[in-house]
């Protein structure tokens, strides 16, 4: 008996009538049409999503092309400003070093100047010194009575 069972249980049932499938059909096609509806409204938010995301894409790069062209403007201009920058302070080094050789030359011809007077001085007593000496020297007759 039990292999019975086990067979009839394996046995379909009678087939259903057919009011009892026109039933089962009509949830199951409207199912299948909420189920298309539904697919369709995620394939429209999908489809949006991409069109989004398109668009930030696009403004993004736009933005970094905008950026990138900016920093390049800038880059130049900073290059610009250095070259200038450089030049001005050349330009300063050449002029501070031209005035610089200019006082050195102003103070050694100002010293020159000085120690050809003092020269002149220290020589001048010198010859005087030895003209005086040459009167004080014994012995000699340089114009003046001597005492004894």
């Amino acid at each position: 008996m039990a292999n019975f069972d086990s067979t009839s249980s394996a046995l379909p049932l009678a087939p259903a009538p057919q009011s009892l499938k026109k039933e089962n059909v009509k949830p199951i096609n409207s199912k299948i049409a909420e189920l298309s509806e539904s697919r369709q409204e995620l394939m429209n938010r999908i489809q949006n999503l991409k069109q989004d995301l398109q668009g930030w894409r696009s403004k993004l790069e736009t933005q970094v092309t905008n950026y990138r062209d900016e920093l390049s403007e800038l880059k130049k201009s900073l290059h610009v400003e250095v070259e200038q920058l450089r030049s001005e302070f050349q330009e300063l080094r050449t002029t501070l070093q031209q005035q610089q050789e200019d006082v050195t030359s102003s103070l050694r011809n100002l010293g020159l100047q000085d120690v050809s007077g003092d020269a002149k001085e220290v020589e001048d007593p010198k010859i005087e010194g030895n003209e005086e000496k040459t009167q004080d020297l014994p012995g000699e007759d340089n114009g003046k009575e001597s005492e004894n």
